[in-house]
């Protein structure tokens, strides 16, 4: 294998929407070749990306640890998370601090606002909201006008709404959420990595708390869209129930699937159409349609409405 040939099998995993076992397994060697032969820490992190998603924190871990030898901001990032989270087993507060601040320094919104996360629970850092809002309200038009898939524009405005609810202003928190919301799914839609899922799932607990009950279907008003999508089934199948959408597959031919939650004796299984899934977080990450995940489809998802 050359340099070049590595590269050509990054560039066509890329543009694959559902790799299989064989395809990421030569991604693998190809990505382990490439960090042999060019010391590039960002081959280093796109490796420990890929085991981090995987959840396989250790190994995630050691090539984080090889990229931050070369002081890469990301690395810095992502070890405050190995840390924060406790991924290998053990948490590590002041580790944790220790890494974002640095990333922080180096100029990462990222690590920014888990740094006002630290200060608003008291990690290692005295305890203090007015802090954390500090930095997070500093933090907001930096996002602004982000276009960039992996800028951390959804991060930044739930805390934000967050604030704002508390503050009594729930038209502006329901906003920021919103945008928030489009802007993640589309995240998603790219790589739907089990983090994003889970911001997504809490954001839409989130809206489901702050908005009004639903309104009949002739009287929806600005606080509602004018249907749900694909996301909103994190709240809709938190009970026993039975979902129909149509599924667009090309302009003007659909289909009908069906999608329900039951109830077993260990909690809820997610049935989608003949396929049976452990939990809710098992459905977002494994169903798919024609070979493609739901999340990449996720537009083609329409008239989400609970079966009578």
């Amino acid at each position: 294998m050359t340099v070049s040939e590595a590269r050509a099998i990054l560039r066509e995993y890329y543009e694959n929407t559902n790799p299989s076992e064989d395809d990421r397994f030569v991604y693998t060697e190809a990505l382990q070749f490439l960090i042999r032969e060019t010391k590039n820490p960002a081959y280093m992190m796109e490796l420990g990306g890929m085991y981090y998603e995987e959840k396989d924190f250790d190994l995630a871990r050691k090539y984080y640890e090889q990229a931050a030898e070369y002081n890469s901001e990301d690395a810095f990032l992502c070890l405050g998370y190995i840390w924060y989270y406790g991924r290998t087993g053990e948490k590590d507060f002041g580790k944790a601090f220790y890494y974002y601040d640095k990333a922080r320094q180096a100029g990462s919104v990222q690590a920014a606002y888990k740094v006002a996360d630290m200060y608003k629970n008291g990690y290692f850092v005295e305890k203090s909201y007015g802090k954390y809002k500090e930095i997070i309200e500093e933090l907001y038009p930096k996002v602004q006008n982000a276009r960039r898939l992996n800028e951390p524009m959804p991060e930044i405005y739930t805390r934000l709404a967050g604030i704002r609810a508390a503050e009594g202003k729930i038209e502006e928190a329901l906003e920021l959420y919103d945008e928030a919301r489009d802007f993640l799914a589309q995240r998603i839609q790219v790589n739907p990595f089990f983090g994003d899922l889970t911001i997504m799932k809490y954001l839409i607990a989130d809206i489901y708390r702050l908005r009004k009950p639903r309104p009949a279907e002739d009287d929806l008003n600005e606080t509602w869209p004018d249907e749900d999508d694909l996301y909103d089934l994190y709240e809709i199948l938190k009970k026993p129930v039975k979902v129909e959408f149509l599924y667009e597959k090309s302009y003007g031919k659909g289909e009908m699937h069906e999608v329900e939650a039951v109830q077993e004796e260990d909690g809820l299984v997610i049935r989608f159409d003949d396929k049976w899934y452990r939990n809710i977080d098992d459905f977002f990450k494994k169903a798919e349609l024609d070979g493609e995940k739901l999340t990449t489809i996720y537009d083609q998802l329409y008239d989400i409405h609970v079966k009578d």
